[in-house]
């Protein structure tokens, strides 16, 4: 149910209709458009959503969708039903052309059938359509690619045109033969040739000469200087062509008349793939409209519920756009404890577009349109939505503007329920302000108690307390700039919105001696309050960008975090591999370096000792040792070399370094975590590295002292330790409410901080108040050499309360 009458005007909906009107190919789209209605039918509105999904993808990515040719044959397609009737021949042109375009359209949704289907929704759409082939070729039977009926459409009509052809030459020839005897003597201009006149041929000659040739006047030209005469001589010609066009036209008729006597059968059929094409026309124009406002298929659930991010009045996104101005998007939440939202604040601020923003998106996504929101929202079913906006005075029925908002009340208190949407403005106004303001309470009340839906905006502070106090009410403000005095169109959700009466009534100029009296009157409290309303509204949008910063931090931090897991995870898996490739390598050079050293003794001993055979011999055995070297071994030889140079005795550098042994601290060369030698065997090392033992060659490791170990691990925990504080870091401080000196001391020790630790920018919150602190703190900031500049935080997160500190 829509309530009232004149909804689709109170929430411009009839513009929204206009604009699909214009994106329409053919009058079969417009019917639909002006077909198009609200419903609570989540199975209808579903696939109406998909649909126009589908088709906006199409609109995207395809370049082969048929899109032209769009003539509603429906009137001419009723027209023929009687029999005796034709169809005339452009009337078959625009029927070939359009069924040409259906066949095109089914095809393409058919194409992919047998596999996945892209477009599901549009596909089934398509269900049974018929695309009749053989009535295409039956018309292209009969008429050309111009739409022009062809010779050959019948054995008589290709009879009549042979005869009109050759008598038409014939008299072409007649004409110009008398034409150039007549110019020979002097009767005709050289310049002229014959003409049509009445669909005969004549020769145009001057009035002087006209009884110089015998034949029929036909015309005359409008300053009488010429006169179109048929010679008699092509007379008969020309009554023979007028019979022969004639037998043309009857033929023709005959023609049309007998294809329509094949397609009468076929109309029921044909009457309904022509509603199919009525149909994907209003799809395209929803598509084409949606890609205009921006609009999307939100997620919709069979339930009553409002959960938008940055929804857009569609009409005033396009009316800001042409004035190259950004809208405010809106962000409202109606579920749960919080489904009817009291929305507080100052005139002009938004609240009326607010109310309608939702009157309209919600009616648009219930007629099957797509909206303007973020993919992330989420959007419910109402099965009815009552609007109150605007003054419904009326002299004709003696109804006041207050009357008839009790009206719309008396009807809304006795229709609402739990699937209801309510959007009330201005709610109890019109009235005496107290009488009018416990009317409206009592009516929320009401309507909280039936489980409704809504969004109402007020002014009353009882309806303000009331949604503060009872359990499916919630408050908004619409936020107000109250240092620029300028609204900000935004809303927020939770607290309570101020009026901004008396700091707008001070930018007017109204006098402060009556700003102070009207103060007086009302009293101290009620100032108060709506002072403290400000000052939430503007610490709400403090907190809230503050919340925002943690979670993108936090954000970067859990990538940060998966990455180095997975660099880890990678590391890890390549150690493995290297490993197992080391030990594989090594046990197979361990089995060639045996087999070789035992080829050796044997060949030593099968030598008898003899010198010049056994230095051959060794020789050989010691470029096998050469060869089989790692690939690092110079390295590492030449780190061996570095060790021996620093722990060599004086006895002429030739004496070796200690050798390893079981107990020493050492680590691998090249790397920096320590462990001890629990055994040796033969040129391996078995090394506790922590609680992993590993066996390495002795020629990898290198001995360590405590001493090295202990500057080391000091490095490493100094840069964990900055680290960890700059992680720690918070980045704005709250001075607010200290005195001068403990407040400066505090900015001091923060400015300290942030400089060493590299914090680019930094914020200090310390009020408006008198001013005093703020320019105390700001005097200290000039005389700090690594501050680059401060000033004040953006109008909407806080103005001059607010030090906005860029550090070098």
């Amino acid at each position: 149910m829509i309530y009232p009458d004149n909804f689709e005007q109170k929430i411009e909906f009839q513009k929204v209709r206009q604009l699909l009107l214009e994106r329409c190919l053919s009058p079969l789209g417009k019917e639909k458009v002006e077909e198009m209605h609200f419903s609570a039918s989540y199975d209808e509105i579903e696939p109406l959503l998909f649909q126009t999904e589908e088709f906006v993808r199409i609109r995207e990515e395809e370049d082969s969708f048929p899109a032209d040719h769009f003539y509603d044959m429906r009137p001419v397609l009723r027209r023929i039903r009687v029999e005796g009737a034709w169809i005339d021949q452009n009337a078959l042109f625009e029927l070939r052309r359009s069924l040409q375009t259906i066949n095109g359209i089914v095809a393409f949704l058919r194409c992919d059938e047998e596999k996945t289907p892209k477009y599901p929704y549009l596909l089934a759409l398509a269900g049974e359509v018929l695309t009749f082939p053989e009535i295409t070729r039956r018309i292209d039977s009969i008429l050309d690619g111009f739409g022009q009926v062809k010779d050959h459409a019948s054995p008589r009509l290709s009879e009549i045109r042979r005869e009109l052809t050759s008598t038409m030459n014939g008299i072409s020839k007649s004409l110009n033969a008398i034409l150039r005897r007549a110019q020979a003597e002097g009767y005709v201009d050289k310049d002229v040739s014959p003409s049509m006149r009445d669909g005969r041929l004549v020769i145009p000659v001057n009035p002087s000469h006209k009884r110089k040739i015998k034949g029929i006047v036909h015309d005359e030209s409008a300053s009488g200087k010429t006169v179109f005469i048929e010679p008699s001589e092509v007379v008969e010609a020309n009554n023979r062509i007028r019979e022969l066009e004639a037998d043309e036209r009857r033929e023709i008729i005959k023609i049309l008349t007998d294809f329509t006597n094949y397609l009468r059968p076929f109309l029921p059929d044909l009457l309904e793939s022509y509603e199919f094409l009525a149909k994907i026309d209003f799809i395209q124009a929803k598509a084409a409209f949606a890609t205009l406002i921006g609009g999307i298929k939100p997620s919709i659930d069979n339930t009553p519920q409002i959960d938008w991010v940055e929804a857009v009045h569609p009409l005033l996104y396009l009316s800001l756009k042409k004035q190259n101005r950004k809208i405010v998007p809106l962000d409202i939440i109606l579920e749960g404890d919080n489904r009817l939202l009291v929305i507080s604040g100052p005139n002009a601020g938004g609240k009326s577009v607010c109310l309608k923003t939702v009157g309209l998106l919600q009616y648009m996504v219930q007629c099957g349109l797509l909206i303007p929101l973020k993919e992330n929202s989420r959007v419910g079913v109402f099965n009815d939505i009552f609007i109150d906006i605007g003054d419904e005075q009326s002299i004709e029925n003696d109804l006041s503007t207050y009357s008839s908002h009790l009206l719309n009340m008396k009807f809304f208190e006795k229709h609402c329920n739990g699937k209801s949407l309510l959007l009330i403005d201005e709610f109890g106004s019109g009235t005496e302000p107290r009488i009018g303001a416990a009317i409206a309470e009592a009516l929320l009340d009401r309507f909280n108690r039936r489980q409704s839906f809504g969004v109402i905006t007020t002014h009353y502070q009882n309806l303000k307390h009331f949604a503060n106090e009872n359990k499916g009410v919630v408050n908004g403000a619409m936020l107000y700039d109250r240092h620029e005095m300028q609204p900000l169109f935004r809303l927020a959700i939770g607290n309570p919105g101020s009026s901004f009466a008396v700091e707008i009534a001070r930018k007017t100029g109204i006098p402060e001696d009556v700003i102070a009296h009207a103060s007086e009157i009302v009293g101290k409290d009620y100032i108060d309050m709506d002072k403290y309303l400000q000052d939430i509204s503007r610490d709400k949008r403090y907190w809230e960008r503050k919340r925002d910063e943690i979670r993108r931090e936090r954000k970067r931090l859990e990538e940060i975090t998966s990455k180095y897991e997975a660099d880890l995870e990678t590391i890890n898996k390549q150690k493995k591999e290297i490993l197992a490739q080391a030990r594989e390598q090594a046990e197979r050079l361990l089995a060639e370096s045996n087999a070789r050293i035992e080829n050796t003794i044997r060949e030593i001993r099968e030598a008898g000792a003899d010198k010049e055979k056994t230095k051959q011999i060794r020789q050989s055995l010691r470029e096998f040792k050469e060869k089989i070297e790692p690939v690092d071994m110079p390295e590492i030889k030449k780190r061996k070399k570095q060790k021996q140079k620093q722990t060599a005795g004086n006895d002429n550098g030739l004496k070796a370094a200690q050798p390893l042994a079981a107990g020493d601290t050492v680590r691998l060369i090249g790397q920096s975590s320590p462990g001890e030698i629990m055994e040796i065997s033969g040129k391996k090392a078995v090394v506790a590295f922590g609680m992993i033992k590993s066996t390495v060659d002795l020629s990898k490791l290198e001995r360590v002292s405590a001493n090295q170990i202990k500057k080391e691990k000091k490095a490493s925990n100094t840069r964990d330790l900055l680290h960890e504080r700059k992680l720690n870091f918070k980045q704005d401080i709250d001075v607010r409410g200290m005195r001068g000196d403990e407040a400066l001391q505090a900015v001091m020790y923060f400015v300290d901080d942030a400089i060493q630790l590299g914090v680019s920018r930094v914020r200090i919150l310390h009020g408006t108040g008198t001013g005093a602190l703020r320019q105390v703190i700001r005097e200290y900031l000039g005389s700090v050499h690594g501050v680059a500049r401060f000033q004040d935080e953006h109008v909407q997160f806080g103005g001059t309360g607010i030090t906005v500190v860029d550090l070098e």
